[in-house]
C-alpha cells in the first residue's frame, strides 16, 4: 500500500511524499487516515527536532509521520485482529502509549516517534503496541471530525481528573475539581480553552457552581461566549461569567472579588505565560490546585509561586499533558451523547497544506485547523468560505451549511467536503 504522508527529517524540516508502506504483520493493522486537527505539540515536535523528547535521533534516516490527532477507518486487520475490528470500522487514536520500555522510551507516541503511523498521511499502519495497550478505540458516531477531537478534549479532561484536593488532619488526597465550587480558566478561549468550558458545562457528573473563563482579547471572548453561553451554562445550574482581565487595574483582585473574596478551588491555566500563572497564583482559595496545563516550549519557563500559601493555605499546583486511554473513551462517550466539538475548529485545509502551516501555526489566528488527508486544498478559514464561494461553487455550499450552524463546521459540511472536493481542482 502506497501513503501520501508529512515526514519529520529534522528541525524545521518537514516534506510531503509518496512512499510504500511495509506488509502489516499478524499483530497490525492497515487504516485510511480521513482527518487529522493540527497541533501546538506538533509545532514543537518540529521545531525542536532531535531536542524534543519524543522524537527519536535518527529522523534525519527514518523520518516519522507527524500528526497525532487522527481518526479514519480500517482497511485491513491482521490476524490477531480480525475478530475485534473489521474493515471498515471508524477509530480514534489515543497517542500517549504509556509502557516501561519502547523504540524511543516512555515517551514514544504516534506523530512523534514512528516511521509508519501518524495523522498526516493517507493511509498508515497501527503497530502491535499500540494495539496491545488498547489505544486503537471504535468510534460509532456520525462524520470522523469529532473522532479526530477526541483526543484534544480528552486532554481537558485528564486536566480536571488530575486536580486533587486534601482532608484536613489526613494524608488522603481528594481527586477531581471541586463539586459546586469555583472554577477559573485564564487565557480560557483558544481552541484547548474552548474545550475546557464545553466539558466542564457539559459534562454529567461533577460541575462548578461559579465558572470564570478569562482572557485579554475582547473578540475571542465574545466568540467563546457566542458558542457556549451563558444561559447554557445556567440551565446546568453554573454561574458562567467571561472576562476580559486586560481592562482591569488589578486582575487578581477583582477575579478574587467575584467569588466574594474566597477565592477559586481550581484554576486552570492556558497559556505558557509567566504573568498569568502567577496570577493564577493569587487567586487560589484555601486547598486551592492550579493546573498548569500550556505546555511551554522553552525548557527553562518559570513563575513565581507564593510558597507562604502553599505552608499556610495547602495551595499546590499539578501539570498535566495529555489524558490517557480512559480520558478518551469519555470523550468519545460525551460526543456519543451530542457533545460536538465543532466550536474548536476555524480552518479546514488538505495534506498539502500541513507542513507549511504546522511550522506557522503560533502565527496562524483562530482555533484547530482540521486537515482532510485525501484532498489538496490551502488552508482556509471557514470565515472565509463565503468569498471563495464566488470561485469555487464548494466553497458557497460550504459557507451555506456552516451558516445554517451558527459559522461552525459540520458533519454535513465535512460530508459535502468529502463528496466534492475534487471541484477544488477546478
Amino acid at each position: 500500500m502506497r501513503t501520501k504522508a508529512v515526514r519529520l527529517y529534522g528541525k524545521d524540516d518537514l516534506r510531503m511524499e509518496t512512499f510504500e508502506l511495509p506488509a502489516i504483520r499478524p499483530g497490525e493493522i492497515l487504516a485510511k487516515v480521513v482527518c487529522d486537527s493540527l497541533c501546538m505539540s506538533s509545532y514543537k515536535a518540529s521545531t525542536e527536532g532531535t531536542a524534543h523528547k519524543r522524537i527519536p535521533k535518527n529522523i534525519d534516516r527514518e523520518p516519522i509521520i507527524i500528526g497525532h490527532e487522527f481518526a479514519g477507518e480500517i482497511v485491513e486487520a491482521g490476524a490477531k485482529w480480525k475478530e475485534q475490528f473489521a474493515p471498515g470500522d471508524k477509530f480514534s487514536i489515543q497517542p500517549a502509549l504509556n509502557y516501561e520500555k519502547g523504540p524511543v522510551g516512555v515517551l514514544s507516541a504516534p506523530g512523534y516517534s514512528y516511521r509508519y503511523i501518524g495523522g498526516d498521511a493517507t493511509y498508515v499502519v497501527i503497530p502491535e503496541e499500540v494495539m496491545a495497550l488498547g489505544c486503537l478505540l471504535r468510534y460509532t458516531g456520525a462524520g470522523y471530525y469529532p473522532a479526530s477531537l477526541a483526543e484534544p478534549l480528552s486532554c481537558v479532561i485528564g486536566a480536571m481528573h488530575a486536580n486533587y484536593h486534601t482532608t484536613p488532619g489526613s494524608y488522603h488526597h481528594t481527586m477531581e475539581i471541586v463539586a459546586g465550587g469555583n472554577m477559573a480558566i485564564l487565557a480560557g478561549v483558544g481552541p484547548m480553552g474552548l474545550a475546557a468550558i464545553n466539558y466542564a458545562i457539559h459534562r454529567p457528573d461533577r460541575q462548578p457552581k461559579l465558572l470564570v473563563v478569562t482572557d485579554v482579547d475582547q473578540i475571542r471572548l465574545d466568540r467563546a461566549a457566542s458558542l457556549y453561553t451563558v444561559e447554557r451554562a445556567a440551565e446546568n445550574g453554573i454561574d458562567l461569567r467571561y472576562v476580559n482581565t486586560g481592562a482591569m487595574a488589578d486582575p487578581a483582585a477583582e477575579l478574587r472579588a467575584l467569588t466574594g473574596g474566597a477565592g477559586y478551588n481550581d484554576v486552570f491555566v492556558f497559556a505558557p505565560v509567566a504573568p498569568v500563572v502567577e496570577q493564577a497564583d493569587a487567586i487560589l482559595a484555601f486547598d486551592g490546585c492550579l493546573n498548569f496545563f500550556a505546555g511551554p516550549s522553552k525548557s527553562d519557563f518559570r513563575a513565581m509561586f507564593n510558597f507562604y500559601n502553599v505552608h499556610y493555605a495547602f495551595t499546590h499546583v499539578v501539570g498535566t499533558s495529555g489524558g490517557n486511554t480512559d480520558d478518551m473513551k469519555e470523550a468519545i462517550a460525551l460526543m456519543g451523547r451530542g457533545l460536538d466539538p465543532a466550536g474548536l475548529v476555524t480552518h479546514i485545509g488538505g495534506l498539502d497544506a500541513v507542513a507549511e502551516a504546522t511550522l506557522n501555526l503560533p502565527n496562524i489566528p483562530g482555533g484547530k485547523k482540521l486537515i482532510y488527508n485525501h484532498i489538496e486544498m490551502p488552508l482556509t478559514a471557514i470565515a472565509d468560505f463565503k468569498e471563495k464561494g464566488a470561485k469555487y461553487p464548494i466553497f458557497k455550499n460550504l459557507h451555506d451549511i456552516c451558516a445554517r450552524n451558527q459559522g461552525l463546521w459540520s458533519v454535513e459540511a465535512e460530508a459535502c467536503l468529502l463528496a466534492h472536493a475534487d471541484e477544488l481542482n477546478g
